[in-house]
């Protein structure tokens, strides 16, 4: 194809527009590849442009998630996120079972004599009941994807204290320990940004953006048995729902 030519007259945005759209073809048709980087210079040789016209193209396609920036490693074509479904009740074991082997690492589990205020109220007990609290790190293959921060009233998370955390959803634990299957559960969503510990266990920058997912589970007759603080990678991760309007 014939390559255009820019004036000077031209706004910026409208002589990267053509750059940004050839980018996303070549990176729809497989030609750049998740992880590959992308050199300005060598962006403005190929499409006779300025330094300043790719920089905007590149632009478009950082605010359309095709393309990721992060100092000390450059421009490089992005990942694409993984759904996770907020209209079904399902650990992420299951939900990403097809993209590849979820790994959970066992950072903490143990009883608490004391559950936090907050932690209690939601599990309808009183604080010096106690529990149990489970923190597990979450990776697709290799690669971290969220921190889970599980709290369980004492008789119900007992049992999960001995069982297989790394290799079984917390899910089926509770369920095969219960003789019961799980009922229901609230969800909230809140935005908020990683600090200095969970940007290291997530592998992600201070400050990064993260979902950070409240969820209180309960069995079939409403007793809740799972209070959650899950806090997961933004950039890695899209949350997804289908919903009907009510009749």
């Amino acid at each position: 194809m014939p390559t255009a030519r820019w004036t000077s007259a031209d706004p910026r945005r409208d002589r990267a527009q053509p750059i940004a759209e050839a980018l996303r073809e070549r990176i729809a048709a497989g030609d750049l590849r998740p992880g590959d980087r992308l050199e300005e210079s060598e962006l403005g040789a190929a499409y006779t442009a300025s330094r300043n016209s790719v920089r905007e193209a590149l632009d478009l396609l950082v605010a359309d998630g095709l393309v990721e920036r992060k100092r000390g490693v450059g421009t490089r074509v992005g990942t694409p996120k993984l759904g996770h479904g907020l209209d079904r009740l399902a650990g992420l074991g299951e939900t990403l079972l097809e993209q590849g082997e979820v790994r959970n690492e066992a950072l903490e589990a143990r009883r608490l004599r004391r559950l936090p205020k907050d932690v209690a109220a939601r599990l309808d007990q009183a604080p010096e009941d106690g529990g149990v609290r489970i923190r597990r790190l979450r990776s697709l293959q290799t690669e971290p994807l969220s921190l889970d921060v599980s709290y369980f009233p004492a008789d119900v998370g007992a049992s999960l204290l001995s069982a297989d955390l790394a290799g079984t959803d917390v899910f089926e634990l509770l369920e095969e320990s219960l003789g019961t299957r799980l009922g229901s559960a609230q969800l909230v969503v809140h935005a908020d940004v990683a600090d200095a510990e969970l940007a290291t266990l997530l592998e992600i920058g201070v400050g990064d953006p993260v979902f950070r997912i409240d969820r209180l589970t309960r069995l079939p007759g409403g007793r809740p048995v799972d209070a959650e603080q899950l806090l997961v990678r933004a950039d890695r991760i899209a949350l997804e729902a289908t919903i009907e309007r009510d009749r």
